[in-house]
């Protein structure tokens, strides 16, 4: 990976670069595996053919480990290969050499490739407890054998090694980092308040009307800028607000969706986290066809290289869930299924 690069909207597949040209060790297990091929072809033109080399390669790669160790492996007759004393001493410890190394290789890729043990996810609290704790339900059946160990110590607005995958929450693009990133969802941020509280107070119908509503301030929203969502009427026109007597202000969203539902006030909150309640009739949209701004939502891991099975799969499921595109699967609806 190089530094400084992420992809957005693209995939994590790993990238086709330039294959550099062995080194001298590289050469030498090369040298070996032909030799071990060679005897057990009981021929170089038969070992060529099996390695898709050409003969005089195979000569060569012997003729060069024999210059390397120093002594003649092979004795060439017209009929057949006959070892030398050296190269039967020589072959044994080569061949326990190679079987190591398959035993080494076989037991990273199991372990690169199973779909069982821990996988480390870091995502901001609100979309940890109110989007992704639901979603593990169809992981989990998916993957029984996979455990999600999930932390949401507060905002995340970068990627943490420590984590197979973070979930990052950005208002506008991402900050470069030595990592990649693909997006999976935008969300607006838009007014909410309970049932009880607009039939107490009253629908506002224009934002000019929320100087006569309580409306809860917040470091997200401390001074409200409603725009026009996609598709409304034209001539609607950006409204500049700022609550003056909040009731409650809060930098915890949840703390904010409780107040929100239990009548407080109206409250600015990101789609994702009011769906539910919206869709449960315990919270209802204030204005809609307005939202204050819309914020993204990524999956990032440390390198596209090598990713292992049990974070590719998490990946593709979110993928599923989030086919990414500019509108919010929240309040068009799609998020639901």
């Amino acid at each position: 990976m190089e530094a400084k690069s992420y992809c957005l909207n693209g995939n994590f597949q790993p990238i086709n670069r330039t294959t550099r040209p062995p080194g001298p060790l590289m050469d030498r297990l090369h040298s070996l595996q032909v030799f071990c091929r060679v005897i057990d072809q009981q021929g170089f033109a038969a070992a060529a053919r099996d390695l898709g080399l050409s003969p005089s390669i195979v000569t060569r790669l012997i003729n060069d480990l024999e210059a390397h160790v120093g002594a003649r492996l092979i004795n060439r007759t017209t009929r057949r290969l006959v070892l030398t004393e050296a190269g039967e001493a020589y072959l044994e410890q080569v061949r326990r050499i190679l079987a190591d190394l398959a035993d080494a290789d076989a037991s990273v890729r199991s372990t690169s490739h199973s779909l069982s043990g821990h996988l480390r996810v870091l995502a901001p609290p609100a979309f940890a407890a109110h989007l992704l704790a639901p979603l593990l339900i169809g992981f989990r059946r998916r993957y029984p054998k996979l455990t999600v160990n999930l932390a949401s110590r507060g905002p995340v607005e970068s990627l943490d090694e420590s984590f197979d995958v973070s979930l990052i929450t950005a208002r506008g693009a991402l900050e470069e980092g030595e990592f990649v990133a693909r997006r999976l969802a935008c969300s607006h941020i838009v007014l909410c308040a309970s049932p009880g509280y607009l039939a107490r107070h009253g629908r506002p119908h224009s934002p000019v009307e929320l100087h006569e509503h309580e409306v809860m301030s917040s470091p997200l929203a401390e001074e409200m800028r409603l725009l026009p969502d996609r598709g409304s009427p034209p001539g609607r026109q950006a409204f500049q607000f700022k609550p003056l007597n909040p009731p409650l202000c809060t930098a915890n969203m949840d703390v904010a969706l409780s107040a929100a539902e239990s009548g407080l006030c109206i409250a600015s909150l990101p789609s994702y986290a009011v769906a539910q309640g919206i869709a449960e009739r315990r919270l209802e949209r204030v204005l809609p066809g307005w939202h204050l701004f819309e914020i993204a939502v990524f999956a990032a891991i440390p390198s596209r290289k090598y990713v292992p099975a049990k974070t590719r799969a998490f990946l593709d499921y979110l993928f599923e869930v989030f086919p990414d595109d500019d509108s919010d699967p929240w309040l068009s609806g799609r998020a639901s299924r």
